[in-house]
C-alpha cells in the first residue's frame, strides 16, 4: 500500500464515523450537551470539519470550502469568520446550534471530497515539505496530515460517545 492509499483509508474512516454519528439525529440530540461544559455533537463534528478544512486548504494552497462554497453564510454562526473551534469557551460551543444534521453532513462531505482529491495527488516525497514553520521543529505535510487524522478521529469518537449516552437516557 502506498502512502496516499494509506492516508485515504484513514480519512475515509473519519467520513464513515461522521456519517454514522449524524444518521438519525434529532435537533435536540445534535445540540445536547451532557453538562454545561461539554461539547455537543454539532460542535464536535463542526470543529473536526473546520480543522480539516482549514489545515488541508492551507497545505494544498487553496481556499477553504467554508468560504469557497459559502458554508460560512449557510451556517450563519455568531463566531469570528475564521473560527475553527480552537480555544472555544463553553459560551462559544453553545453558539454552534443547528436545526438538523444535513447542513453539517453537506459541509463535511464537501471537505472530505476536497481532502480526497488532495490526498490522491500525494507522493512520498511531498510529505517532507514544511507547511508550518511556527513549530520547533517545523511541521511537515506528513505530520500535519497525521495530526488532523488523529484529531478528527478523536472528535468523531467523542461525538459517537455523546450519541450513545443520549440514546441510553
Amino acid at each position: 500500500m502506498d502512502t496516499s492509499a494509506l492516508l485515504l483509508d484513514g480519512y475515509e474512516r473519519i467520513r464513515e464515523e461522521v456519517h454514522e454519528v449524524l444518521d438519525g439525529l434529532t435537533e435536540e440530540e445534535l445540540n445536547a450537551r451532557l453538562d454545561s461544559g461539554a461539547n455537543s455533537i454539532a460542535w464536535l463534528v463542526w470543529h473536526l470539519t473546520r480543522v480539516q478544512d482549514d489545515h488541508l486548504a492551507e497545505a494544498a494552497g487553496h481556499e477553504q470550502v467554508w468560504t469557497s462554497e459559502a458554508f460560512d453564510d449557510r451556517f450563519a454562526l455568531d463566531l469570528p469568520a475564521g473560527s475553527t473551534g480552537f480555544g472555544h469557551s463553553s459560551r462559544d460551543v453553545a453558539k454552534v446550534h443547528l436545526a438538523e444534521p444535513s447542513l453539517l453532513r453537506d459541509y463535511y462531505d464537501a471537505v472530505h471530497t476536497r481532502t480526497t482529491a488532495f490526498l490522491q495527488e500525494l507522493d512520498d516525497a511531498s510529505l517532507d515539505r514544511v507547511v508550518d514553520e511556527s513549530w520547533d521543529p517545523p511541521t511537515t505535510l506528513g505530520v500535519r496530515l497525521v495530526s488532523v487524522l488523529g484529531d478528527d478521529l478523536e472528535h468523531a469518537g467523542q461525538a459517537a460517545y455523546v450519541k450513545g449516552v443520549l440514546r441510553r437516557r
